[in-house]
Formats: structure tokens, sequence, C-alpha cells
């Protein structure tokens, strides 16, 4: 899902205390929400830190920079994106493409 892409938005997210649980649906609503309107969305995961259990890094892979730009873009974005950002002390995104693999 994630080897044939070039383009990848990433976002360190730091939760508030107690609000993990909640955070992962909110995300996982904001990327169903993204999956089914913008085809080119190869896949997102969500991976949790083992040692700070509130503090989450998400990865979504995109067909090309258009893709993912028009995402960003889009008027719903930023209502989806909020659902899950309010449950955070934190978040810090960007953008960025391959330039090696091994």
């Amino acid at each position: 899902m994630l080897q044939e892409n070039k383009h990848w938005s990433s976002g360190k997210w730091q939760v508030k205390e107690g609000n993990a649980d909640e955070f992962i649906e909110r995300w996982r609503e904001f990327l169903t929400w993204t999956k089914g309107a913008h085809q080119g969305l190869l896949g997102a995961r969500l991976i949790r830190d083992l040692k700070n259990p509130n503090s989450f890094v998400s990865f979504a892979a995109w067909q090309d920079l258009d893709s993912m730009r028009a995402w960003q873009g889009d008027p719903g974005f930023k209502e989806h994106f909020d659902a899950a950002y309010v449950l955070c002390d934190d978040m810090q995104s960007s953008g960025y493409e391959l330039v090696v693999d091994i």
C-alpha cells in the first residue's frame, strides 16, 4: 500500500491526557472521509509511541502531489481535521517526497 507512491503527508500528534481513544476514532473518521472524497489517497496509517501512549504519528500515501494538495485545500478538510486536532496539546504536520528507496 505505501511502497508504490512518492508523496506522503504526515503528522505528529500529542494527544491530551485521557483523550487517546477518542482521538483514534476521530482520526479514523477523518481518514475514512478522506478515502471517500479523494481518490488520490493510496492508504493511511496511525502509529502510537510505545513509551508515550498519547503520542501518535500518522502517514498518508498519495498518488501524486496534486492529489495531496487537493485534499488539503478541500473545504471539508478543516472540519474533519479539527475534530481530531481539538483533542491534542500539539500537532505538527508536513508533506514529503521520496528521494531514496532501498
